[in-house]
């Protein structure tokens, strides 16, 4: 528009012949006779009015001889295309069937994709990422899957596949695992970060369960053992936003990429194990690396060790061992219970909640983010755990007991006494249960006297009281020092009576 304006300027205020114009504005002099032309059927004259932009000049000069588009080579609804599009199953080659059946003589398929692309170009506009070299490790699951076959029943499962794509050279890491749990998450980033041979600054994961909790676009809540994780290995894990594949388009690529030169490469096989199918995968996984791209002359490889792997940081002296986190509340026994076991931590701590950190060996328990305990895992459900110096003073002194520590005691205070203590602990179904009886008669003993207790329990044993209570009370109403009304057992005489069989009898 900008050498129309000067046509109109040569031609109208300096009076220039055609020719002398179009020598002047490099344009043929049968272009400058058409501007001239259009510039009068426009009603046009010399000066021309400033606010007369270029865009609204051409659209004066050419919308008389604009030609109207056929209805029947006409587009249908782009937005209406988008939004079919979003539907499942839909494709553009459906949508374009269909425009066909109602349009026999609209545009071909190339025509009609291209159209639309054109439309779309204009609806919103992408961020090109730059990515620093070994900033982002880019983490998902391919949305297909491999089956796996049961050699001996048939039966197929199917496996999911995780990839890993650092952001500066693409150099992809997959794997297949059994599941998408917590477990098989973690061991796959361990693999990742070994194959890799280094860490990278940030980890960039999807929202699924086992990376993050709590979506969120601002402060997402990261799984425990997922932070723990990344704390292992000194990076930091900065969730995609939901619903934006483009904040992870490297490995969204990956994904692409790996279903069709993997998955897709593998579609022929049966596999019958995963260790299988991994070698399978890494094979493949060999190929795509060593790939060169369609558009630079060089391989995921090459660009790896130039660009990424000298920046990677180096890995810990151990790998990271899994991890589950859980919060428990501890009882007033100054246990708590992680799947069915129970574990003593500081008595302080009593009705607390705490943190605890299960691996396949330990189990830690934190307050406040401090470990305040430290056991062996043990799977024996039902079962206690206990530290001595968990428990208070008096639990401790109450624990030095034993039967047999019990019965010398006993013992010194008389036979009777003995065979008291003896009979409550063998009338329990465990022992334990009657050291609190029999430590309230040795307490007996500290306000009566050696003979009395002794006496007490001579008249429990003959009544068949074995309890402290029992002694007790006997002391207390003091009937140790009354006769008994009737001989005891051992003074009695056998009887011997005719209608007495006797044991022999029965032999």
């Amino acid at each position: 528009m900008r050498k129309i304006k000067e046509v109109l300027r040569l031609k109208w205020a300096h009076n220039l012949s055609n020719r002398k114009i179009a020598e002047s504005c490099s344009i043929s002099h049968s272009t400058v006779a058409d501007y001239l032309l259009r510039a009068k059927l426009a009603g046009l004259s010399w000066p021309i009015d400033p606010d007369l932009d270029d865009a609204s000049l051409g659209d004066l000069l050419f919308s008389t001889t604009d030609k109207s588009i056929p209805a029947k080579r006409r587009m249908p609804d782009m937005e209406y295309l988008y939004r079919e599009l979003k539907r499942k199953s839909v494709t553009m080659q459906l949508l374009w069937y269909e425009y066909k059946q109602t349009n026999p003589d609209g545009y071909q398929y190339s025509q009609f994709c291209n159209l639309y692309r054109r439309w779309t170009k204009k609806l919103d506009l992408s961020l090109r990422q730059e990515h620093r070299a070994g900033e982002k490790l880019f983490v998902d699951y391919a949305g297909q899957t491999a089956s796996i076959v049961d050699p001996k029943t048939g039966e197929i499962t199917k496996a999911q596949i995780f990839l890993a794509t650092l952001g500066g050279s693409s150099y992809t890491f997959a794997e297949a695992s059994p599941s998408q749990d917590l477990p098989s998450w973690i061991k796959s980033h361990v693999h990742a970060f070994e194959f890799f041979g280094g860490v990278t600054e940030i980890i960039v994961p999807d929202n699924l369960k086992s990376g993050v909790t709590k979506p969120c676009r601002y402060e997402p809540d990261i799984n425990p053992t997922y932070q723990d994780l990344a704390e292992h290995y000194g990076t930091t894990v900065i969730p995609a936003r939901s619903r934006k594949p483009k904040d992870k388009a490297k490995v969204e690529s990956a994904v692409f990429v790996a279903e069709r030169w993997i998955l897709a490469a593998l579609r022929n096989h049966t596999f019958f194990s995963l260790n299988e199918l991994n070698q399978a995968i890494a094979e493949k996984l060999t190929d795509l690396n060593n790939r060169k791209f369609q558009k630079l002359d060089t391989t995921r490889r090459q660009l790896f060790e130039t660009i990424d792997r000298p920046a990677l940081k180096s890995l810990p002296s151990r790998p990271y061992e899994f991890a589950e986190w859980k919060r428990a509340r501890v009882n007033i026994d100054y246990h708590i219970e992680i799947y069915r076991h129970y574990y003593s931590v500081p008595y302080q701590l009593a009705r607390e909640q705490v943190d605890v950190r299960l691996t396949s060996g330990t189990v830690e328990v934190l307050y406040k983010n401090k470990r305040v305990a430290s056991h062996q895992r043990s799977y024996r459900q039902g079962a206690f755990t206990t530290l001595t110096e968990h428990m208070p003073k008096s639990h401790q002194k109450y624990l030095e007991w034993t039967p047999s520590r019990l019965i010398r005691w006993a013992e010194k205070n008389g036979p009777k006494t003995k065979r008291l203590i003896t009979r409550i602990l063998d009338s329990r179904t465990h022992p334990e249960q009657g050291y609190r009886s029999s430590l309230g008669i040795m307490r007996l003993a500290k306000t009566y006297t050696p003979e009395r207790l002794e006496a007490a329990c001579e008249r429990a044993l003959f009544i068949n009281a074995y309890s402290c209570k029992s002694v007790r009370s006997i002391l207390k109403k003091g009937l140790d020092r009354q006769p008994f009304l009737f001989e005891t057992a051992e003074n009695m005489e056998p009887l011997n009576h005719p209608n007495i069989r006797g044991k022999h009898y029965y032999r």
